[in-house]
């Protein structure tokens, strides 16, 4: 891992998305040494991971949202609440 790169846990869905595309980009160019491509392989893997729990945390609180009889939103639940 680069020094000075943020904590992924940290990190916003967009920058965590961001930061995946940049290790994409860097081990397509294949310019990359072996030893820095296997580092740059496990962090673009937590960044996947981390975005992949952002998306289901939000799909989680979409989900929370309680439609009527027509299919419009008739009132929310907070994301924290029980079932």
């Amino acid at each position: 891992m680069e020094e000075g790169s943020p904590q992924i846990a940290s990190m916003s869905f967009e920058d965590a998305l961001r930061a995946l595309e940049d290790v994409v980009r860097r081990l397509e160019s294949g310019e990359v040494p072996l030893d820095q491509s296997i580092e740059l392989y496990e962090r673009g893997e937590a960044l996947r991971r981390h975005c992949q729990a952002r998306l289901d945390a939000a799909q989680a609180r979409i989900e929370k949202i309680v439609a009527g009889p027509d299919g419009k939103p008739t009132h929310s639940v907070p994301f924290d609440a029980d079932g």
